[in-house]
């Protein structure tokens, strides 16, 4: 059993256990790093809003610019949170099979998950530790780092600004900023419906209240 047989003070199960607790541990100081960035970021909404008062639109972009980076961090959190609970249910089906043959078994899912989490700088090193026991105990192989393509740089900018742009249109409920897609797309249709009910809404007023219209249009001009 590689690992168990040379350590025999310490079962299959055990380990296992142990390797939850871990687990569990890496994931309640997830959820406080959560709540931490989500404090600071409700802080940096209130300067901004301030700033957008002031209209002081270079403050309000750098500010929206924090938001977007705090979102990505809180996203990124909860997808190393997955991969965690991943884990730990691929160790209760662990302790299933230890009950039945009595060894740990190898784990595809398991060893995904790893490789994803030793990634992550908040957990890499813990991470990094545990993958090493499992590699000894058979649970997982040894690791290769994967290479991928990324975006080109300037399309990395376009989408920072865009997110960008859609913060400051959620916080300044419009001021600045620019709507996102949908609702860019629904306003425009809107608007659409709009352009092509008026000149009937127009051919069905009498001719004279038409010229009382243009007159008070021209008062207000003047």
């Amino acid at each position: 059993m590689g690992l168990f047989s040379k350590t025999p003070s310490k079962s299959p199960k055990d380990q296992v256990n142990e390797w939850c607790s871990r687990i569990r541990k890496e994931g309640y100081g997830l959820d406080r790093q959560i709540r931490t960035i989500q404090r600071e970021e409700e802080k940096v909404k209130r300067s901004l809003k301030e700033a957008a008062k002031k209209g002081d639109q270079d403050v309000c972009r750098m500010l929206a610019k924090e938001i977007v980076q705090s979102r990505k961090a809180v996203t990124r959190i909860y997808t190393t949170k997955a991969h965690l609970n991943s884990i730990q249910s691929q160790m209760k089906a662990q302790l299933a099979t230890i009950r039945v043959s009595g060894s740990i078994q190898q784990s595809t899912e398991v060893m995904k998950a790893m490789q994803e989490l030793v990634k992550v700088p908040e957990i890499s090193r813990v991470m990094q530790d545990l993958s090493r026991e499992m590699m000894r105990a058979g649970i997982i192989e040894e690791m290769l780092e994967d290479t991928m393509e990324g975006l080109e740089p300037e399309e990395l900018e376009e989408e920072a600004q865009k997110e960008v742009d859609k913060v400051l249109w959620e916080i300044t409920a419009g001021q600045l900023g620019a709507a996102p897609a949908m609702v860019s797309d629904a306003v425009g249709e809107a608007e659409g419906e709009g352009a092509t009910a008026l000149p009937t809404l127009e051919d069905e007023q009498p001719e004279e209240d038409m010229e009382d219209m243009r007159n008070r249009l021209e008062a207000l001009r003047s």
